[in-house]
């Protein structure tokens, strides 16, 4: 069949700043539609060399890049192929891209065929491997980390680096068991104790108080020898790894297909990736916060599939039914004979289940207590608000009342104007925060990983008076400037933007944005470094007519760069804060610079803008300020230290498999661990409460809206972080009043 392609420009639907992809392992049996996988990989081929901002020469370089990258997918732990394995797959190793030149799959197809004799062999290893017990007193190690390890040699190397994993598997869980056995020992002990105290009591006429009786999972426990709990720990382990094959087998061949193809699309840079129909479905439900279905989170159990989270105000929750264990067995369609489920894969299962508001749909399901039922659920739509803007008051006796908003993610309803958008609320809680009169605000982007580059320029807006926000560049063309063309200034006070490491692009457009303006301090550390723009390219517009092969599937591609106002790229560099903040991640290698053939750093011309610097206190005394608070302060310090551990943690990967040594250093690091949790307490000094407005929402709201809030303001009182960025901005807000008065 030929493939006609249409003009590319009517190929690019909506602009979108989100990062990650996400890749699966398993075999497939053969293409049940070859001439719809072809068109796929001919569609995307085209797409990228015609749309792509760098677009790569497909040589041989291209394709030994690709080689790898695929092959590390697959088998980054080196868990299941051999050198034999390898000396197959480099008989294409430079032919790649002659095969994606014609839409040839051969050396997919192989490592397909190779793959799956690989993990029945390994299936095969590591369930004779764990018939037998360990011997945990030699003294031997095992290297964990995937990318330091080779391929195994042979056949017998493969069994031992096996034989090593699973010996580190099960050492790790038992001593988790031997560690709940001691704390049962130290608590049988103290409830003898206990028992003499009572006994005292009892003879001097007073009335004991009730105490629970140990159940009979605990007496068990504490019953068994060493030995009895290595075997446990076996089992454990053999479940573990059952149940992860057995999810492995579920994917389907199009689910490889799109692994394969994301590894093609990640040599031209990491942001740019293949998304079948249901991925693109996903990816839009996560922008929009909203889905049509009936309102549940699941994941795979066995061949079915369970309920791990029922959403609240969701149909299902509303029905009262629908219970969180509860496993599915079949699905019906209004007026259709229900369909076993049993074998399927958790994205065939979500494709029944959901569907249009006011459709119906059945499930049969089998509660805990082992009885099945029938549960009638009619379809609407479910508000995933988790992913939503929120604010909150925090207020210290030292300082003015702050006003703070969280926002995860810059999220947008492309397919509807009117639907809901994180400029719309950002707007929203600031004009909710000015009635309860803050003295300023913080905007925490912390680990917000960017989104729609519509919201981030129209959020800006609200922060300065008119102008440019950021400089995008398509390939080829000359920067396009967007601006805020809008001069009212929603909030003119001071402001606060946090960021970590795994801030990234929309994140950093708006804190370089104001941080170029001197609109506002950047608090944290620095960002992630993403300064790319991607696109939405439905493959189906490629083609004309071939409905026999539809739907493709998109191509999210890298179209355009970002730049600065002041000229500067965000690529690699990310955004560096005014004030930095010590955090579990300072010391690691973390960001854009990660990833394989990340875009490179450049600079282009600044464009016109006017600083505001009157917004700002003077930096320099507010910094030192801070900086001499986290020097002098324990948890900070601790967090340090932590980082420098993490660090040290991450470059040595080798793990001694003798138990003795094993329990020794875990005894350690778990008392290490305890002493930094125990040091992130309540943050007395700081008082977190709701907004009057949405004190009044949270009266009739359900349950778990209100347990919700409840779980995020606890997180909030305890948030060191947050603590030292409100002593920050009051530091500002005294600063502007001293430099007011000399004026």
């Amino acid at each position: 069949m030929t493939l006609k392609m249409k003009p590319l420009k009517l190929l690019i639907l909506a602009a979108s700043l989100a990062t990650g992809l996400l890749s699966a392992v398993a075999f497939y049996p053969a293409p049940d539609n070859p001439e719809k996988e072809k068109a796929i990989v001919s569609t995307a081929i085209n797409a990228l060399n015609g749309l792509h901002y760098e677009p790569v020469v497909l040589d041989d370089e291209f394709s030994e890049r690709v080689y790898n990258v695929y092959l590390d997918r697959i088998d980054g732990s080196r868990r299941f192929f051999t050198k034999a394995d390898l000396d197959i797959f480099a008989a294409h190793e430079l032919k790649i891209d002659d095969q994606l030149d014609q839409a040839d799959l051969t050396f997919f197809n192989v490592v397909e065929e190779r793959f799956e004799l690989a993990l029945q062999r390994s299936q095969d290893i590591y369930r004779d491997v764990l018939k037998t017990p360990f011997n945990f007193e030699v003294k031997e190690s095992v290297e964990l980390d995937g990318e330091k390890k080779p391929y195994a040699a042979d056949e017998a190397a493969l069994r031992e680096s096996w034989r090593k994993t699973l010996k580190w598997e099960t050492m790790s869980r038992l001593n988790d068991k031997i560690e709940q056995q001691q704390a049962l020992l130290k608590k049988a002990d103290e409830e003898e104790e206990d028992a003499d105290e009572m006994d005292e009591k009892l003879e001097k006429g007073d009335s004991p108080e009730a105490t629970d009786e140990d159940d009979d999972s605990d007496e068990e426990l504490l019953n068994k020898t060493v030995e009895e709990l290595e075997e446990d720990a076996r089992e454990s382990v053999l479940k573990s790894f059952d149940d992860w094959y057995e999810r492995m087998r579920k994917l389907k061949r199009n689910d490889r297909l799109s692994d394969y193809l994301n590894a093609v699309t990640s040599v031209y840079d990491p942001h740019t990736g293949y998304f079948a129909p249901v991925d693109k479905e996903n990816f839009d439900i996560s922008m929009a916060g909203k889905l049509e279905g009936i309102g549940a989170r699941l994941q795979t159990d066995g061949e079915y599939t369970k309920v791990t989270d029922v959403v609240a105000g969701g149909p299902a929750w509303k029905g009262k039914e629908l219970s969180e264990k509860d496993v599915i067995m079949k699905v019906a369609q209004e007026g259709e004979e229900p369909v076993d489920i049993g074998g399927m894969n958790i994205n065939e299962v979500v494709q029944l289940i959901r569907g249009k508001k006011g459709t119906k749909v059945t499930l049969t399901v089998k509660k805990v207590d082992g009885t099945m039922a029938d549960i009638d659920i009619i379809r609407d739509v479910v508000i995933l608000e988790e992913g939503f803007a929120k604010s909150l008051i925090l207020d210290t006796e030292e300082g003015e009342k702050v006003g703070y908003i969280r926002l995860p993610r810059f999220y947008a309803d492309f397919s509807d104007d009117k639907g809901r958008s994180s400029f719309r609320d950002i707007r929203t809680e600031v004009e909710k925060l000015k009635t309860e009169s803050v003295g300023g605000i913080i905007l925490d982007l912390r680990s917000n990983g960017g989104g729609s580059l519509r919201d981030v320029v129209d959020m800006t807006g609200l922060f300065i008076e008119e102008g440019p926000i950021v400089q995008v560049k398509s390939r080829g063309r000359n920067p396009e400037v967007l601006e805020d063309d809008d001069s009212q200034v929603q909030y003119d006070g001071p402001l606060v933007v946090m960021v970590n490491e795994f801030s990234a692009s929309a994140s950093e457009i708006l804190a370089a944005a104001l941080q170029d303006y001197g609109r506002a301090v950047i608090v944290g550390n620095k960002t992630f470094g993403k300064g790319t723009v991607q696109r939405f390219i439905d493959l189906d517009v490629a083609i004309r007519g071939a409905n026999n092969v539809k739907p493709l599937g998109n191509l999210k591609v890298t179209t355009q760069k970002f730049y600065r106002v002041n000229g500067g790229s965000t690529q690699l560099e990310g955004v560096t804060p005014d004030i930095f903040l010590p955090d579990n991640y300072a010391y690691l290698e973390t960001g854009e610079r990660e990833n394989d053939y990340p875009l490179q750093w450049d600079k282009i011309a600044p464009a016109a803008y006017d600083r505001v610097p009157a917004y700002i206190a003077p930096l320099t005394k507010v910094r030192e300020k801070s900086m001499a608070r986290t020097k002098s302060n324990e948890v900070f310090q601790a967090i340090d230290k932590y980082a420098k551990d993490l660090k040290e943690d991450r470059d040595e990967s080798v793990v001694s498999l003798n138990l003795k040594d094993y329990m020794a250093d875990q005894t350690v690091r778990s008392a290490e661990s305890k002493a930094y949790k125990e040091l992130f307490k309540e943050i007395e000094a700081m008082q977190v409460d709701n907004l009057k407005l949405d004190k009044l929402q949270l009266e009739n709201a359900d349950e778990g809206k209100i347990d919700r809030n409840q779980d995020f303001k606890e997180r909030i009182q305890k948030d060191i972080h947050l603590y030292e960025t409100v002593q920050i901005i009051n530091d500002m807000i005294d600063e502007d009043v001293k430099v007011a008065e000399r004026q």
